[in-house]
Parts: C-alpha cells; structure tokens; sequence
C-alpha cells in the first residue's frame, strides 16, 4: 500500500508499505482524511532537538524513533472500518470513525504521532483500537471529523483555564490551535474574545471562528487595547511567555498552549510583581475528544473555514512546504 513518510527530512511517497494486520482488539481502517499538524511541521525539520529534548525529560517514555529509517505519521484522522482482529468487537464494516491517536496492542501502548512501525494518517491504511472508536454521527463528513482532533486541544486549554463566560479572554497567536482555543471560548459562551496576531487573514478567519477582536501587535501591543483576564499563549515562540508576564495587568491566569521546543527565559519578578498563574496545557483527555466530535456533528463548532487546501498522498511534502506561510493556509488535510 501507499503511504507518505518522513525520509532525510523530506516527505517522500512509498507505494511498498506492507497492509497492517489487525490483531485481538484492533481494526483495519481506510484512511478517508488526515489533517497536516504543525507538530509534524516540526518534526521534520527539528526532529533531531525534539528527540534530545524528550530523552532529558523525566516521567515520560522515550519516544523511541530512529531518523535514519523511515518515519510514519498523521495523527489527526477519520476514516471507514474494514475489518476487525480476531476476537474483537468493533463497529460494522464502512462505519465512519475517528479515535485519539493510540494503538494498543500485546506489547503495550502506542502513539500513533512518530514512529518507524505504527502507521499513522499519512496511509492508504492503517491500524486503530477497537475500544478507542468513536462512530462519526450525524453523517459528518470525514474532512470535518478529521478536525475532531485538533479542536479537541483548543477545548482542553480552555477546560484548563476555568474561564467563566463574563471573563475577557486574548487569545495571543490564530494559528491552528489558537483558532481552535477560540472556537472553544465560543463553544463555553465566553462573551469577550479578543485574538492577536500579525496576519491579516488569520485575524479574519479568528472572526469567523468566534472571536469578537482582532488586534494587530505591529500597530501596538494588544494589551494597551484590552485588559483580559485569562491570556491564552499559542505562538510557541520566545520571547513571548515574557512578554505577556511585562505586560499582562495584575492577577490574569496566562494558558500556555503554544509549544516552544527552543530555550526560554522569563523574569519570574514579573509573574510574583503581578501575581499571575501560569498553566502550561498539552494534548486533551478522552471525554475532550469525544466532546469536540459530538459539537462539531451537531453544528456547535463548524470547522469547514479552517480547512484551506486538500491533497493527496504525492502532494504531501509539498503541502508542508506550503504550511509555512501563514497566510495561505490554516489546515490542509491529506485525503489517501
């Protein structure tokens, strides 16, 4: 089967993957659309940083890739059941599903993020855990449920941040993920959205999503136009986490969703001065996953402006070419 995968840096197309093989508790799925995330952006250019940085982490497995070897990923996916491991209970056949992103399997547990023998979105194919699925409802198409991911991190930074719906909140950053913490906001009712950043089209697309501002840091600092009381950080850059804490007013709650993988530095004074609380959020639990499903298949969130650009497996490695410019595009799904 085909699959694009991670080779020397670039995304390259085999048509010599071998079918997966579903064993006691898992599916064979067809891939029908996977999102391209910014993660995977980032691995192939700094998957080296990302795995040295990981193995310096403490209470957390090694994320156990080797770069000379092919890469698999694609984690933002729906696709149709064909076919069931021995043994296991799982959907009918053409059932249109999505699920988090992990394989279980005899030997343990599996991310289906990185990795050199779990396929991931980026396939003809793949693997899924039967207890995992979630049925695609209310004939949601399989490009709008692939979203189902993505969306579901925007939910759980703003579950984090126990905004109330009379709390302002700024959103600093609309890419992906801080349109999809706006969209959330939006989804909780929150009254005051205000959404930073230096692109025209996506302070446009922010208003689509829900957010109620737009503000333009090169004009000035978007915290001499509003004073928010929960600031969400989704650029990922440095510098920036400093910046809100110098300029942010006194007791806001700072939601850090944007992942920086390059050394940081911050002024704590800033933080102690002000007395602000700092929350750092990543990823989503399953409830948020299966909440961000059902507000999508009921029109609560409609994810259809996020999506600017479908391609197919050969047009993969182009597509992450094209995601660096953030005013072409918000989210372009792979459709094998």
């Amino acid at each position: 089967m085909r699959a694009a995968v991670l080779r020397d840096g670039r995304m390259i197309v085999r048509d010599d993957v071998p079918e997966p093989v579903p064993g006691p508790g898992q599916v064979l799925v067809e891939v029908k659309a996977c999102g391209i995330c910014g993660s995977d952006l980032h691995f192939a250019t700094h998957g080296a940083d990302m795995l040295a940085a990981g193995a310096e982490l403490e209470g957390v497995p090694d994320m156990d890739i080797d770069l000379a070897g092919d890469v698999y990923m694609g984690h933002e996916f729906s696709a149709e059941i064909l076919d069931a491991g021995p043994g296991t209970e799982a959907p009918a056949a053409g059932t249109l599903v999505t699920s988090v992103p992990v394989l279980i399997s005899e030997g343990g547990i599996a991310p289906i993020v990185y990795s050199n023998s779990t396929v991931g979105g980026y396939a003809e194919k793949m693997l899924l855990s039967a207890p995992l699925l979630l049925p695609v409802p209310n004939g949601l198409s399989a490009t709008h449920a692939a979203l189902t991911e993505p969306m579901a991190v925007g939910l759980h930074a703003v579950n984090a941040s126990r905004i109330e719906p009379g709390e302002a909140a700024l959103v600093v950053g609309c890419g992906p993920v801080g349109i999809a913490i706006i969209a959330a906001l939006k989804l909780g009712g929150v009254e005051t959205i205000v959404a930073s950043d230096f692109s025209p089209t996506r302070r446009e697309l922010a208003v689509t999503m829900g957010a109620h501002t737009t503000l333009d840091p090169a004009v000035d600092s978007p915290f001499h136009q509003c004073r928010p009381s929960v600031v969400f950080e989704a650029v990922g850059a440095p510098g920036i986490i400093d910046d809100v804490l110098r300029r942010a007013p006194a007791g806001i709650r700072l939601v850090v969703a944007g992942v920086c993988m390059q050394p940081d530095t911050v002024h704590p004074f800033y933080a102690i001065t002000k007395q602000i609380s700092i929350q750092f959020v990543f990823g989503y639990d399953a409830s948020e996953f299966a909440s961000s499903l059902r507000a999508i298949a009921e029109g609560e969130i409609d994810v259809a402006p996020m999506i600017t650009g479908t391609v197919g497996l050969e047009e993969v490695g182009a597509a992450f070419g094209d995601l660096a410019s953030p005013d072409r595009h918000c989210k372009v799904l792979v459709t094998p």
